[in-house]
């Protein structure tokens, strides 16, 4: 075997261990999480308290996948980090899954409709809607987990190579407009729901500030990286320019 063939075996085996220890530690990190967030609500009933420390631990996985790449332009020593955003919108997603199972299961017991915002009316026994915001904010969350489903079906190699480079750069881009919906659909449910004059009072969530903070630095980070993507194409399209003068 050629020299240059042993190498190539052993970059192709390098990079296979990289991606299972990727896989690994944010598998760690995701049962760490969850754990905290669990442990942090002990005087919630058992579903509230592993809806929201699963759904919790997803939002801050996705967080993080939407920070990377714009802390990437901004900062380039970070740029290696690029290669973990694969693996935490993928645990992102399965935890946005289990997030939904635990609502149907344990909330509105497989009623779509309940889901919705509807309840029985105890005299008619017809459906009524009686949470509007309720019914956005999970309408929201409905089309948030399809797009999410979508983006890890196209966070792998095969799909990359299927759908062609332009196609899949398009998918990807729509992970901005999925990060808005998930921070609607998030925000509602640690700020308004719980208001409502139908649900019984509760102290405020302890969360409320993280994740504002966690939104804001996102926010900045790709406001910032917006700014100096800018400011790079201005400087060489402006160079461009007086070299064809």
């Amino acid at each position: 075997m050629s020299l240059s063939g042993r190498t190539g075996n052993r970059t192709k085996t390098s990079a296979h261990f990289n991606w299972k220890i990727r896989h690994l530690v944010v598998l760690i990190l995701t049962g760490l999480g969850i754990y905290v967030f669990l442990e942090s609500r002990p005087n919630w009933s058992a579903m509230h308290q592993w809806n929201r420390a699963v759904g919790d631990t997803g939002f801050v996985l996705i967080a993080l996948s939407m920070a990377i790449g714009p802390l990437a332009r901004l900062i380039p020593a970070t740029r290696p980090t690029v290669l973990w955003r694969r693996e935490l919108g993928i645990y992102g997603v399965l935890l946005a899954l289990i997030h939904t199972a635990i609502i149907l299961v344990g909330w509105v017991d497989w009623d779509l409709l309940r889901l919705f915002g509807y309840e029985i009316h105890p005299v008619s026994g017809n459906y009524v809607m009686v949470q509007h915001g309720f019914s956005l904010a999970n309408i929201i969350g409905t089309v948030g987990l399809l797009y999410c489903l979508i983006l890890a079906m196209a966070s792998n190699d095969f799909s990359q190579r299927l759908l062609g480079g332009a196609i899949w750069k398009f998918v990807q881009q729509g992970a901005y407009v999925l990060w808005m919906l998930i921070v609607v659909h998030t925000a509602y449910f640690l700020f308004i729901h719980f208001l409502h004059f139908h649900t019984e009072p509760r102290d405020p969530n302890w969360a409320q500030l993280p994740f504002l903070t966690l939104v804001s630095v996102v926010a900045l980070l790709q406001f910032a990286a917006f700014i100096k993507t800018w400011k790079i194409r201005r400087i060489s399209h402006r160079t461009a320019a007086n070299e064809a003068v």
